[in-house]
This record gives structure tokens, sequence and C-alpha cells, in this order.
């Protein structure tokens, strides 16, 4: 199987990285230490290329109407251009197609960043939703059809202030941007420009849209202002630590946000109705979603590996890994509606029961360790 590549492959290979195959793309692990990647990012400024993810422009006089009832979260909340908003995307069962985030530019103009390995779903199930309700709406998706746009993601206390070394002219549109809200730039040295105060490492940055063609200039760019490349290994710790869910590993179609920690993603207040609430209001939440810390020496937190509460009912761990910030095992973890923060469970790991304590997500925030 041929892997597909971003706009930034060839500047990856250049610099060093490793590279995997994630999802069907050739995307780079590391650099040389995903460490010094991950602690770039905290202390810093580190940079990813999140070009495999998918923009989705969504056009027409219908488009909010056709997105309230898209998405569980509710794009009402959305009145001043450039806001954005975190939602899943639900089925009629109450399973998570996707989480994403939507842009609101123009009342006939939305714009969704999708993840990568479900954008073909994502958009197929979109035009399937836009047909049966009549909305009349254009999806067009932006990364691998015409006019493609590249996204890179800045990352750290310093990334605001190195992006504006590059790109001076987004300063004053950008300078009071708060968290999740957007602007678009006419004008850069390289070509029309999002800048979006988001991302999914726990601190502060911006993730940028540029077209496709300028991609590996504006990542070169950022590398001689000494932003570091960080792969997905380091990028894959750093959300953890955020206490942020990874699509296909802490949530999925089959799974009810509200048993993800997401409860703060869905609308249930509102007289709006959207696919997937009938069932979300019938089933309820069946589980916390939790952060646990090892407190006992002989092995790493993993997916997949049984928690056990003190009640001896079972629940999973669905991401887990070494926490570069704080030297610990740490995970994410779904587990019964007994477990409550302060408890200390039993994570099963090589047959053997390891005492682990239930915490409050997130580990790490804004370079702070919160959890310990």
């Amino acid at each position: 199987m041929t892997l597909k590549a971003t706009p930034l492959n060839s500047a990856h290979r250049a610099a060093g990285a490793k590279m995997v195959d994630f999802g069907g793309w050739d995307m780079p692990v590391n650099y040389g230490s995903q460490i010094e990647e991950h602690n770039a990012v905290r202390t810093d400024a580190g940079m990813f290329d999140v070009s495999h993810m998918c923009v989705v422009d969504l056009r027409g006089a219908n488009v909010r109407a056709f997105l309230r009832g898209l998405l569980a979260n509710n794009v009402d909340k959305l009145q001043v251009p450039g806001k954005a908003l975190y939602s899943c995307m639900l089925n009629p069962e109450g399973g998570v197609i996707d989480d994403l985030i939507v842009y609101f530019f123009a009342e006939d103009w939305f714009r969704i960043v999708v993840n990568a390995g479900t954008a073909d779903k994502d958009v197929a199930w979109m035009n399937q939703q836009n047909d049966a309700t009549g909305s009349g709406v254009t999806i067009t998706q932006r990364r691998d059809g015409n006019d493609p746009i590249a996204l890179i993601a800045v990352q750290g206390p310093n990334a605001r202030a190195k992006v504006w070394q590059v790109l001076p002219g987004t300063q004053a549109a950008s300078e009071s941007l708060k968290p999740f809200n957007a602007v678009i730039v006419q004008d850069t040295p390289f070509g029309e420009a999002m800048v979006a105060r988001t991302g999914y490492t726990g601190e502060d940055g911006f993730e940028i849209g540029v077209p496709a063609s300028q991609a590996e200039a504006l990542w070169n760019a950022f590398a001689a202002a000494g932003i570091k490349p960080a792969g997905l290994g380091a990028r894959d710790t750093l959300r953890l630590e955020a206490g942020m869910n990874l699509y296909g590993q802490d949530m999925d179609d089959g799974v009810n946000p509200l048993d993800a920690g997401l409860a703060w993603t869905i609308d249930l207040v509102s007289e709006r109705d959207f696919i997937g609430k009938a069932a979300l209001q019938a089933k309820g939440q069946q589980a916390n979603f939790v952060g646990l810390i090892l407190r006992e020496k002989g092995g790493i937190l993993r997916a997949h590996q049984k928690v056990v509460s003190a009640a001896g009912n079972a629940g999973e761990i669905t991401s887990g890994t070494f926490s570069p910030s704080m030297q610990q095992a740490i995970a994410l973890a779904r587990v019964p509606l007994d477990v409550a923060i302060g408890d200390t469970v039993q994570v099963v790991i090589r047959d053997k029961q390891l005492a682990a304590s239930v915490v409050k997500l997130p580990f790490v925030r804004n370079g702070k360790v919160l959890a310990a």
C-alpha cells in the first residue's frame, strides 16, 4: 500500500525524521529525541505537521441550521466571526463519528477541521445528512482536492512570539485573539493564512492553515526562527498529559461521549435537536472518565489494561504512557461510576495488580503539573 504524504514530507526527511505509517499516512514519529521535542513544547516552542487532518469548508444560506442538527455542541454559541467550538459529531446511536473543531467566519461560511483517519467517512456523512435534510450546503474538503490547505501547529509558551517573528503581518490581527478563536489574514508572504489559537498539547500557541504549496517554505522559516520540529511521539505524550482524547483510542463510533469525559461538549439543555440526542438522553452516563497515576513500580500504564475498583468492578485504560513532565506512569481510563477522584484502584499489568491513584484531568497544563 502506498502511504499518503503531506506537503511537508520532504522537509521531514531532510530533517532526519523517523517516518512511520500512521493510519495510512507517512508521518514523522520523532526527529531524534522524543523527550527533547516534548520538553521544547512545554518550555519554549515546538511545531507539528498536522496537514494529514482535513479542513472542510461549509457554505450556504442554511449552513448554521444544518450544523445545529449535525453537531452535538450548539453552533449558536458562535456569534462573533472567528469564534471556534469543540464538538462531537454523533451517529443516531449516540456513538462518536468524530471529534472536531468548527469555526464561524460568516453566516454563510463555517469551517470544520476533522481527524485524518475519519476524514473520508466524515465528509460522506456530512453529504448524506445534507442530502437528507435538503439544506443545500456546499461541502468542500480542502486536503486532497483543489486549492488544498496545509496545517502547522506551533505550540509552547513562546509559540505566539516566534510565529510573529516569521509572520509579522499576523501579529496585529492575532495578538488579542483569545483561545478558541481564529482570524483569516489575507496577505502574508505565504499566502492567505488561517491563524487559530487552538492546539492539542495543553500549551498556548497557534494552528496555522496556509496554501499547501507554501507549507514547506513556512515550516523552514519556523525552523530558522528556532521552533523545534516535533513528531507524533511527543504529540501523544503532550496530549495525554493535557487529558485530551484521541479518536479511535479514547472514543469511537461505539462509545457514548458522556462516558469519554466529553459531556461538556454536548448540549442537552437547549430545545435544539441533533443526531444522537435521543440516544444520549436514553442511555445517560454509564462510566467515569478519569486520570490514573501509577503508584507502584513494575510497569507502564498502557491502553486496554484492566482497572479494578475497590468494589471489584472493572474498567479499562484507554491511553497510557510515561509522562516526561511528571516522571510518572499516567493514563486515561474509563472506569465504573463507583470510582471517584481520590480513590485508589488496581491496574492489571502482566498478571499483577498494581495500585494507581484516580486524579482529575488534566495532568499538566501550561507547563504546570496539576495532578501529583
